[in-house]
């Protein structure tokens, strides 16, 4: 198995670099961190129509560029370098894998192109106020409605909940947990906006009651959906944190480099080296991880939970 990336992945990753370092240098993050919505709508805009990221691993057929996991990792870990303040994970990475994994056409046909143009922002939601992420822990109700359902109950930590004009909402029917589309404006939800640690992803507590809502795949095929799609988003949040992690062992090494003490550089001394040395080991041992993950993810093989909960674990 070769990890090396291809000449033409690591061009797409110099380019999402420039367009970080221009987009979203730590002045923009700060700004974005203390307003509500959390985002630079032009910049939104901008990755969707010129630069097709929100689109880059949606198949052709609905609107997008069809690459594959390996290459949405690429984007993701350019993205924790420069802690984007942008709604693409909750967008991408949970609700259009809920809807590609989902294997219902009509659903991809209605939602996965608006994704893809960067025109819909979506999420995922499926924690509840118990704050358990089994299959268990879904008892919000959904009710049979004519040819529809409505949704009735609480979900907490939603990513971009609050911002979100598709939901892609995890409920019970008779035959087990479902997925269901819900339009972001439609009666009886309630947003409000939680405060969160990190304020660079920005979370909500939406309350449904008697909201109306569109089935998703195969009523009580939702939890099969679901656990794919948290291995798949594990995968993504890894690739992010990698990114992260690789920038602050950079920042590290220059300000060893740069400070001064007793009148040389202070990576010039064996405590700091071995410092700078563990760093190293780690970000590299992390990113080893991040992208065994985006292969298995790429591939769709049987490895992906265990590889998923791996680079999860090592990368947090």
């Amino acid at each position: 198995m070769n990890f090396a990336f291809t000449e033409e992945q690591e061009e797409l990753r110099s380019t999402i670099r420039s367009f970080m370092e221009n987009k979203s240098p730590e002045s923009a993050v700060r700004e974005q961190m203390e307003t509500d919505d959390g985002y630079d709508a032009d910049v939104w805009k901008q990755m969707g129509e010129q630069m097709g990221l929100q689109g880059l691993h949606i198949p052709e057929e609905y609107g997008g560029s069809g690459f594959g996991y390996v290459e949405l990792g690429i984007v993701l870990e350019e993205m924790g370098r420069s802690l984007l303040c942008a709604p693409f994970f909750s967008t991408v990475v949970l609700a259009a894998n809920a809807l590609i994994h989902s294997d219902d056409e009509e659903a991809k046909k209605a939602h996965l192109p608006g994704i893809a143009s960067g025109e819909s922002i979506a999420t995922l939601a499926f924690t509840e106020p118990s704050g358990k992420w089994g299959e268990d822990g879904i008892t919000m109700e959904a009710s049979t409605s004519g040819d529809g359902h409505t949704l009735s109950g609480t979900k907490s930590f939603v990513i971009d909940g609050h911002t979100a004009n598709l939901l892609i909402v995890a409920a019970r029917t008779d035959a087990g947990v479902s997925l269901f589309a819900v339009d972001g404006d439609a009666s009886g939800i309630t947003k409000t906006a939680l405060s969160t640690m990190d304020q660079t992803r920005k979370q909500a507590k939406l309350e449904f009651d008697g909201t109306p809502a569109t089935l998703i795949g195969t009523d009580g095929g939702g939890w099969d959906v679901l656990s794919t799609v948290l291995d798949l988003a594990a995968v993504g949040l890894a690739a992010e944190q990698v990114g992260g992690a690789q920038f602050v062992l950079e920042m590290a090494v220059q300000y060893a480099k740069d400070r001064v003490q007793f009148g040389r550089p202070i990576g010039s001394f064996q405590a700091i080296k071995h410092k700078c040395a563990d760093m190293l080991l780690e970000v590299e041992s992390a990113k080893s991880a991040a992208y065994y993950g985006l292969w298995c993810a790429s591939e769709m093989n049987d490895e992906l939970p265990s590889v998923a909960s791996l680079a999860k674990a090592y990368c947090s």
